[in-house]
């Protein structure tokens, strides 16, 4: 069973919904209390998150076909192999500012919610005035396909 494609605004919307529930269980249930979080706790909660994506890999394995799931799957490796460097610099930034323990994951949490809301609006910015500019392409040296019409 293959879908059309991954831009249906269906797949978009619950794909949106599920990330902000799971944000919203995240800081509004688990986290509510701010407290140290242990290593058994994290590393549960790693697995859980891990689970739950390669969940997703299995939906799209299983509704775009092998191709995109093993694409999801390789992009999914690739950025959880690129944030370990992440938790060095958030170490590094916890210890330089005091931050107590029991205060780092909602300080955490927050700053990725920043990051993640800073990414849309400069996705969102950037595609409007490439539309809007087409010389701007030259700018970002954005190369598109144009078809020639005979």
């Amino acid at each position: 069973m293959e879908a059309a494609g991954v831009g249906t605004p269906a797949l978009w919307i619950g794909f949106t919904a599920f990330v902000l529930l799971a944000l919203l269980l995240d800081l509004g249930l688990f986290h509510r209390h701010s407290r140290t979080v242990s290593i058994k706790e994290a590393t549960l909660s790693s697995m859980i998150w891990v689970a739950l994506a390669l969940l997703f890999n299995a939906g799209v394995y299983h509704y775009l076909g092998h191709q995109r799931g093993l694409e999801f799957f390789t992009g999914y490796l690739i950025e959880l192999a690129l944030s370990v460097d992440n938790l060095f610099v958030f170490l590094i930034i916890f210890s330089y500012f005091h931050v107590p323990g029991h205060l780092r994951h909602r300080v955490l949490f927050w700053g990725i919610l920043g990051a993640m809301l800073m990414r849309i609006i400069f996705i969102v910015a950037g595609t409007t005035l490439l539309g809007l500019f087409n010389w701007l392409d030259y700018v970002f040296g954005a190369r598109r396909r144009r078809s020639i019409r005979r």
